[in-house]
């Protein structure tokens, strides 16, 4: 008999189990719902992290390249310093040259310039040359024939 009882409570167990699954249903499934929620915001979250790190990462591209040019340009800053102090010396050169033609009451009817501190070249630089060379032979035929 005690086997008669035991189907008894077991009966009894299903059924009250199932009861109780079927009271506890709506529950379950409102947090099944819940859970799906939970688990579509995260996945947007982990897309919106995806792409928020993708900009992080374009951005730190774009900051190297940023540096890079800022640290060009510092160089060039720092050369400035160099090239003011080479005109200034141009000038000066030119300062005391113009200062000894006054002294020897030789008039002059152009103003010498500095002398030239960047040279670029060009495709027609032997024929400038050639011009500049003979300009140059004729400006010192000019003071050889001044002094004498």
């Amino acid at each position: 008999m005690s086997y008669a009882t035991r189907s008894l409570s077991s009966q009894q167990m299903r059924a009250t189990s199932s009861a109780s699954s079927s009271s506890h249903s709506p529950a379950l499934v409102s947090r099944i719902e819940e859970k799906k929620a939970e688990l579509q915001n995260l996945k947007e979250l982990r897309d919106l992290s995806a792409a928020v790190a993708n900009q992080m990462e374009a951005l730190e591209q774009k900051l190297t390249t940023l540096s890079d040019g800022t640290e060009a340009v510092a160089a060039v800053m720092s050369n400035w310093h160099n090239v003011l102090r080479a005109i200034n010396m141009a000038s000066t050169k030119l300062a005391k040259q113009s200062d000894d033609a006054t002294m020897k009451d030789a008039p002059e009817s152009n103003e010498t310039l500095p002398q030239t501190l960047v040279r670029i070249p060009t495709e027609h630089a032997p024929t400038l040359q050639a011009q500049a060379e003979a300009a140059e032979a004729a400006a010192a035929e000019d003071d050889s024939t001044m002094d004498t």
